[in-house]
């Protein structure tokens, strides 16, 4: 049976532990150890503490997808799943709109 092979030692995992808790980017830490981010991050991944990024729109709103709205738009209006699949051809931006105009109406 072979020996495990230790890419970090105790020390090493202390230290990208401390450094990405000081807010430290991890290509900074990376390059400082002499690893890839990737190997990085899978190390802050087992160790439980690594917060992949978030990710918004320009105007800081979180992402939402064009077949979420379409959904969302859908069910306000009781249609079909291919009627649903079709409107998710729309534009991203013109969906919104609808959405948005749907949730601020009053029920009819």
């Amino acid at each position: 049976m072979a020996d495990k092979t230790v890419n970090y030692t105790a020390e090493q995992t202390a230290a990208v532990l401390e450094a990405y808790a000081a807010g430290t980017d991890v290509a900074i830490i990376a390059e400082s150890m002499g690893k890839t981010a990737r190997s990085i991050i899978a190390k802050l991944s087992r160790e439980g503490v690594y917060q992949k990024k978030t990710y918004t729109t320009k105007t800081g709103e979180a992402v939402q997808k064009k077949d979420q709205t379409a959904d969302a738009i859908g069910a306000i209006l009781r249609m079909t799943e291919s009627e649903i699949e079709s409107l998710t051809k729309a534009n991203k931006t013109a969906l919104k709109k609808i959405f948005d105009a749907l949730a601020n109406s009053l029920p009819v």
